[in-house]
This record gives structure tokens, C-alpha cells and sequence, in this order.
């Protein structure tokens, strides 16, 4: 421990005891903290308040060293064996407790059981961990990831299984990779599915890989003016397979950014200003490390200087702020991350952090900041200020690409004209029942639909088949994070 480092004051890692108290729980509570989190040093023989150097009485430093080495032994559950030692700082002598991040979580005291005896580091406090905290922390120790476990009660269906598995073949042609066919077997041997009696059981992960079916599975994601979360100027949900809700993310920040043009030669180029491959990584990683404990969702924020994303969960399983930034990972969602990697969409463990690094600074933008928070992950990519003359040359291929969707669908009413008007006048009691349904919610599904109206999956599809002839109804985006729109007269 070097003055500087003790002028920087306490956090996270580091706390300050200018004596060793009486009460030993004052100070065994910040070693249970630090072996739940991300390790850490208790200093004994430092003012808190004022950051000097006190010391402690020489004569007196053995027989403290060993009453540290006591308590914690005796207070703590299961046994934490830290590093003691005395340094000298400033002339004086210190005791220095090193604490390392522990693998048999969670550490609790005694005295006061693991419900309200586990504590955990926030900022520069030691405090007790809330019941879900716990529960994280108990599948560290155990080795168990939530994603793998069975989601019991949950019904496999064939027709679910062969989604997965087709989509899971078109991810990985379009990232090149090679052709494979995927099957109930690759899926039961990446621990999506479990065979048990010849039925076939779900886990965790084959389910957010499926269904809108957890409620915190969703991605929330709006558009703000200025630099705050003060006005609203757009804003969307987008919920079902998170590898949906990826590529949905994805195209609304493209929808919500500017679009640049420029002249090489005789042609003209199009490009974003901000990189796809880091939109697309912090997205991914959002959903690919989050805490799924945690029933708050991913959230994706554009404002005028930045594009925000953030995750449920801090770091993983004492992973330092500073082992993430050089490269290190630790996975929080072994199923998931599994899965994403079959899919192409995750490349190579640790990369995630220096990929978007590169990305920013080959298009000349603001270093991206990382925010690790005790609940929460947040990246902030850096929007660069524009000149006039470049945004003159945005407006157009921006305003272009926003208009994209309502273009074609233009395109489409003009096309149909008058006959849109004659059928209008002609249509059956079911597709009278699937405007009235669409008006008053654009995103229900034809199974939905189905229930309410009391006729088959089929028949609603066929009859939605004949509104879009008709040129009545339109659809946008995918089928499942889409929406309709009905064409007025």
C-alpha cells in the first residue's frame, strides 16, 4: 500500500480502520463483503475521515494481526483465509488485510446466518444482500448457471423445436459459417433441452431462445431529446427469442441514428455514424451476460451525444473492472453464450470490450465508456458533433432510411388504389372482427386473434392473407417483434 493509494481515499476494494475495533463485526462484515465481491484491502491504522496515516502501536501489531486472524476465522462461514501483513507507509506502521474474491459463496457471518449475514460491497460500504443477491451468489458457489437449469411445467413443442433449430441454421449461413444441420441432438448436447423418459424438458435457456414466456426478457428502447431522460421523442418494446430482440434492437437504433453520405470517386457511399459491429456487440452483450436473476431488462437509450445500453447485473463472479477491460471474462450464462457462439453471434470469449473500443476509434468518435454498477452494466458509445455541411449531406440519406418502411408501404397503397376502397366495402364478419382487433392492439398475434374470435390459427392467417391483397392491411418488421397497419381510405 503506497500514500497515493491511500490518498485516493475508500471504495469499492478498499476500506479504512483507524483502530482495531472492540467489535469485531465491525470490521468481519467488510471481509465477507469483499470475498462476495470483487476482493479487497481492510487497512487498519488509517483515519477514514481524514486519509493520514496514523499507525498502530508497534508493540501492540502481532498480537492485533492475530485477533484479525481470529475473528475472521471464527466469524465467518465458510472460512476465509486472507492475507495479513504489516507495511509501513509515511514512517508509520499499517496492517494490510487482503482479501481475495472467494469461489464457495456465499460468505456470511455466524453469528447472524446466511438471510442477514451475507454482506456485499457498494461503492465504499459494506451492506447486507438482498434475498436475490443471495440467491446469485449461492449459484456461484455451487457452480450452477440459471440458464441450464429446467424451467419446470414449461411444454416443448415440436413446432418450437424446429424454429429454434432452422433459425439457428439461417444465423450461421448468413455469418458464413459452415453448413450443419441442427437437431434435437445438438440441442440437448448445448443444454437447451434435457430428455427425461423420452419427454423432453426445457431449460431456462431454451426458453428465452423461444417464447416470450419470462416477463423480464424484453428489451426496452427509446429515444430522447437532449442528453437526459427528460422528454420522450420514441419509444418501443421488443419481447419473444432474444435473438429477435437482438436484430429488433439493432434496426431501431439504425432507424433512430444518422445515415452519412459521401462521394468516392463517382460513387456515392452510405455509412452510419456510429459502427454497426459495436452496436451490434453492445446489444448482444447486454443479453449474453446479464443477470437473469434480475427481473429488470435490457434497456437501449439514444440521445443527442450517445448511444446508452444497459444490462441487469454487475460483474460476474469477482471479475474487477480491470480484468474486463484487459480481456478477461467470466460467463454468467454458460447455455446462452453457448448458443450465441453456434449462431455467430458471439465470435470469441473477452473480445466483446475491445471490439467496441476498435470500432470507435476507427471511425474517430469518443472513447466508449464502461460503467460497471453493484446491479447494473452500461456501455455509452459516443456520438461525434456534426458540422452543417455534414448533416446537409445526412438529412437526405437519413430522412431516406427513416421513410424506408413508410415508402414501401406507400408504394403498396398506391399500387392497390381504388381496389383497396371496393373490397373495404365487401369484407366478412372475420376480417370485420381482425380490423377491430388490430385497431385496438397492432402487434396481437393470429393465435391470439384466433381465441378471441373462436376459429382456427389457419382461418385468421387466410383471412389476413386476403387483407393484405386487398391492400388493407400492411405489415412491418418481423413476424414476431413487428406490427399491422391498417390503410385508411
Amino acid at each position: 500500500m503506497t500514500i497515493e493509494e491511500i490518498v485516493h481515499g475508500e471504495s469499492r476494494n478498499v476500506e479504512f480502520k483507524v483502530m482495531l475495533p472492540k467489535d469485531s463485526e465491525k470490521y468481519t462484515k467488510s471481509i465477507v463483503a469483499f470475498a462476495n465481491t470483487q476482493g479487497g484491502k481492510l487497512i487498519f491504522g488509517v483515519d477514514d475521515k481524514t486519509k493520514k496515516v496514523v499507525g498502530v502501536d508497534e508493540d501492540e501489531l502481532f498480537r492485533m494481526m492475530d485477533s484479525i486472524s481470529n475473528a475472521i476465522s471464527d466469524s465467518c462461514e465458510p472460512q476465509i483465509v486472507p492475507n495479513i501483513e504489516p507495511q509501513t507507509v509515511d514512517g508509520k506502521t499499517i496492517i494490510v488485510v487482503t482479501v481475495m474474491p472467494g469461489a464457495n459463496r456465499p460468505y456470511y457471518l455466524k453469528s447472524k446466518g446466511k438471510a442477514t449475514g451475507t454482506f456485499i460491497r457498494v461503492a465504499g460500504t459494506s451492506r447486507p444482500a438482498h434475498s436475490e443477491k443471495i440467491k446469485e451468489l449461492e449459484m456461484e458457489g455451487a457452480r450452477i448457471y440459471w440458464d441450464e437449469l429446467t424451467c419446470v411445467g414449461y411444454e416443448v413443442t415440436e413446432d418450437a423445436v424446429e424454429e429454434l433449430c432452422s433459425d439457428i441454421v439461417k444465423f450461421r449461413n448468413e455469418m458464413g459459417l459452415p453448413k450443419r444441420d441442427v437437431t434435437v441432438t445438438q440441442l440437448i448436447n448445448w443444454k437447451l433441452l434435457k430428455r427425461e423418459n423420452d419427454t423432453l424438458m426445457a431449460s431456462n435457456a431454451f426458453v428465452l431462445m423461444t417464447s416470450d414466456y419470462f416477463p423480464f426478457s424484453k428489451t426496452q428502447c427509446a429515444v430522447f431529446k437532449g442528453t437526459d431522460r427528460t422528454v420522450f421523442l420514441d419509444k418501443r418494446e421488443f419481447s419473444g427469442p432474444i435473438y429477435e430482440q437482438i436484430v429488433a434492437t439493432t434496426d431501431f437504433v439504425l432507424r433512430n441514428i444518422r445515415l452519412g453520405a459521401e462521394i468516392d470517386g463517382l460513387v456515392r457511399k452510405e455509412s452510419y455514424e456510429l459502427p454497426l459491429e459495436a452496436i451490434r456487440e453492445m446489444i448482444i452483450n447486454a443479453h449474453c451476460h446479464r443477470n437473469l436473476v434480475d427481473d429488470s431488462c435490457v434497456q437501449v437509450a439514444i440521445y443527442d451525444d450517445r448511444l446508452e445500453v444497459s444490462s441487469p447485473g454487475g460483474l460476474y463472479n469477482g471479475l474487477t473492472y480491470e480484468e474486463l477491460m484487459n480481456g478477461h471474462s467470466k460467463i454468467r450464462n454458460r447455455a446462452i453464450a453457448n448458443i450465441f457462439n453456434k449462431m455467430g453471434l458471439v465470435e470469441s470469449w473477452g473480445t466483446g470490450v475491445k471490439r467496441i473500443l476498435a470500432a470507435a476509434k476507427s471511425y474517430g468518435l469518443p472513447t466508449p465508456r464502461f460503467q460497471a454498477f453493484d446491479n447494473m452494466f452500461r456501455v455509452n458509445l459516443f456520438r461525434n458533433d456534426f458540422s452543417v455541411e455534414q448533416h446537409k449531406n445526412i438529412e437526405e440519406a437519413s430522412e431516406k432510411h427513416r421513410r424506408s418502411i413508410g415508402e414501401a408501404s406507400g408504394k403498396h397503397r398506391g399500387s392497390i388504389g381504388e381496389a383497396s376502397g371496393e373490397h373495404r366495402n365487401n369484407l366478412n364478419s372475420t376480417q370485420e372482427q381482425i380490423l377491430v382487433l388490430l385497431s385496438k392492439d397492432a402487434q396481437l398475434s393470429a393465435k391470439k386473434m384466433a381465441a378471441v374470435i373462436g376459429i382456427s390459427t389457419r382461418n385468421i392467417e387466410a383471412n389476413i392473407k386476403r387483407l393484405k391483397t386487398y391492400g388493407i392491411l400492411i405489415r412491418h418488421g418481423s413476424p414476431r417483434n413487428g406490427y399491422w397497419e391498417i390503410v385508411k381510405d
